[in-house]
């Protein structure tokens, strides 16, 4: 019989505590800092449905504790987040140094459990410096360069920022003191606009320094203008190829894909600089596809006629290289395969990492020959070339990004630029000066 009772009793436990409030509030801290500076945003996430009868956060350094914030009672069946700022502002006691976060949140039932959540942070209010070096840039549009600069103080991220594009930076090759950064700037940059070294903090400080550039006292180069005469026949091969399964106007769909589908595709490129090494993987100049040809160079302006009248325009940021149909598709330098796969207009494409930041791009092969984490070398067969994705006619479109940016080749096709602009800054181990 007792032991009946106490079975019972046990099954109407969860109920007794969900009617009485045993419980606990739950806390989601996201994201969870690990740096506070002046005032720091803070957003916690509350549940309890009892409410919340008393909700605090505290700063502890070197012993002694400091209320930061305080909320007001939440009422039953509360799910709330407190938004707050914690920092030196609002506890002025802090310095700069290690300290500590302890958010306390008590539920509103009747035994006021109370949940605990703490952190080890940093208290970080002094801006980092950043210098750049003294070197003159010569920059014109879709080019890139090289620059070396140095941070002190407490920071996150630091690199070289073009207008709204951002290029990042690392260490010095062979443990030398210092950073650098490979930026563009971008074929569509506006002319003049300055690179920034900059340096950041998690606390939200801020710092840049201009680099030293000298602009050509000529114009910036005039993109060459084309005007494409799109058959029927080739628009049913891209609808075919690219929108197999779409239907209504032809000419709708044949720009869809040229400018969504382009971009979606040029996306996609952009974010394998997430998947780049942190080391030189070159060591020679690059090299052009043996005795090809260049039917298009790096941002031709491409009007599409269709039936004599003009469906679309876009920016062909890339070399359009012919040699032989079906041609051995080379390697321009040593690296490691991040992409082997169709990617839409581009058709099948190969993209090779070469570290730093450093891509090259090939597209619309017939055949590819290497997959995704291949190591590959100098002049590498790596498939054939082809007319596959938005291509007229049998080639390998050739192309180069730095950081997600894509950027004219033919700079790196010249020995004697990469050693002025590269070699001369940083260690290129094996590089032939």
């Amino acid at each position: 019989m007792r032991t009946s009772i106490i079975a019972a009793n046990l099954l109407l436990l969860p109920l007794f505590l969900a009617l009485t409030g045993c419980g606990k509030p739950t806390l989601d801290v996201v994201p969870s800092p690990t740096t506070i500076g002046q005032a720091t945003p803070i957003a916690v996430h509350v549940r309890d449905t009892h409410g919340v009868s008393k909700f605090t956060a505290t700063l502890a350094q070197n012993g002694a504790q400091y209320l930061a914030w305080q909320a007001p009672a939440v009422p039953k069946n509360a799910d709330t987040t407190f938004n707050f700022e914690v920092g030196v502002k609002t506890t002025p006691q802090l310095h700069d140094g290690p300290a500590h976060l302890i958010l306390e949140a008590t539920s509103g039932g009747m035994f006021h459990g109370t949940t605990r959540w703490e952190r080890d942070l940093d208290v970080v209010t002094q801006p980092p410096l950043v210098s750049a070096d003294s070197d003159q840039h010569y920059l014109y549009l879709g080019m890139a360069d090289l620059a070396t600069m140095n941070v002190t103080g407490s920071y996150t991220s630091a690199g070289i920022r073009v207008g709204n594009q951002t290029f990042r930076a690392w260490p010095m090759p062979g443990g030398k003191p210092g950073l650098f950064s490979l930026f563009a700037f971008a074929w569509n940059m506006p002319p003049g606009t300055i690179p920034l070294a900059y340096a950041s903090n998690a606390a939200g400080n801020d710092v840049t320094t201009p680099l030293t550039v000298v602009f050509p006292k000529k114009e910036q180069p005039v993109y060459t203008q084309h005007e494409i005469q799109l058959t029927d026949q080739f628009m049913q091969k891209v609808l075919g190829e690219l929108d197999p399964n779409g239907t209504g106007d032809p000419v709708e769909r044949f720009v869809k894909i040229n400018t969504e589908m382009r971009q979606a595709n040029n996306k996609t490129l952009a974010d394998l600089r997430l998947k780049t090494a942190d080391r030189f993987l070159w060591h020679q100049p690059f090299t052009r596809q043996s005795h090809s040809k260049a039917e298009a160079t790096f941002a031709d302006v491409r009007s599409y006629i269709y039936h004599g009248k003009k469906i679309d325009q876009q920016v062909h940021l890339g070399y359009d290289l012919a040699v032989t149909q079906h041609v051995g598709v080379e390697a321009s330098n040593d690296g490691r395969v991040v992409w082997a796969a169709p990617l839409g207009i581009y058709g099948n494409c190969i993209v090779v990492d070469h570290g730093y930041g450093l891509q090259t791009i090939y597209g619309h092969l017939s055949r590819m020959d290497v997959h995704e984490g291949d190591m590959v070398k100098r002049s590498q067969i790596m498939g054939l070339s082809g007319m596959t994705g938005m291509a007229g006619g049998d080639h390998v479109h050739f192309t180069m990004q730095l950081d997600g940016v894509q950027i004219d080749p033919k700079e790196w096709w010249d020995p004697h630029w990469i050693k002025d602009h590269v070699v001369r800054r940083v260690d290129l181990p094996g590089f032939d000066k």
